[in-house]
């Protein structure tokens, strides 16, 4: 794993703070979601995106779209144990027990108070704490792939 890129991951996600809440957008300052958020620091890291996601709807979750986000996260970044955490790395959350992956995050801190910088609805992009509740939802912990030379 990267520690340039995650510490990159994490200057750049700081940018985004205040960035209004915006479905699909990922354009700093301007809107984004939490998708658009992770995407937009991809852009940032590495020149361009490795593919384009489809379009999707607020409920595309629940509308039985499976585990994609989930799926996309182990294709394109590298998972790891939570146990490994450190800032700039992603986080993917179950909204609901039993549901699908849906929500993304950026940690912003591990100790003394663990955080994460996301972007929901109603809300601009925010650094939380990584309370317990949060916690819990956890489905997945993943690092950026290492920054090659000349793709900044």
């Amino acid at each position: 794993m990267s520690g340039a890129a995650a510490a990159a991951a994490l200057a750049e996600a700081r940018l985004w703070l205040g960035t209004p809440y915006r479905h699909q957008a990922r354009c700093r300052g301007a809107g984004c979601d939490c998708l658009g958020l992770i995407l937009g620091i991809w852009r940032a890291l590495y020149g361009s995106l490795p593919t384009e996601p489809p379009p999707y709807s607020p409920d595309w979750a629940e509308a039985g779209q499976g585990e994609a986000l989930l799926q996309a996260a182990q294709l394109w970044l590298v998972p790891k144990p939570l146990a490994a955490l450190v800032p700039g790395d992603v986080l993917l959350f179950r909204i609901r027990d039993s549901g699908p992956a849906r929500h993304l995050g950026l940690c912003s801190a591990v100790q003394p108070a663990p955080g994460f910088i996301h972007a929901y609805s109603g809300h601009a992009v925010t650094e939380s704490p990584l309370s317990l509740p949060w916690r819990r939802r956890i489905a997945g912990c993943f690092a950026f792939p290492p920054i090659r030379a000349g793709s900044e």
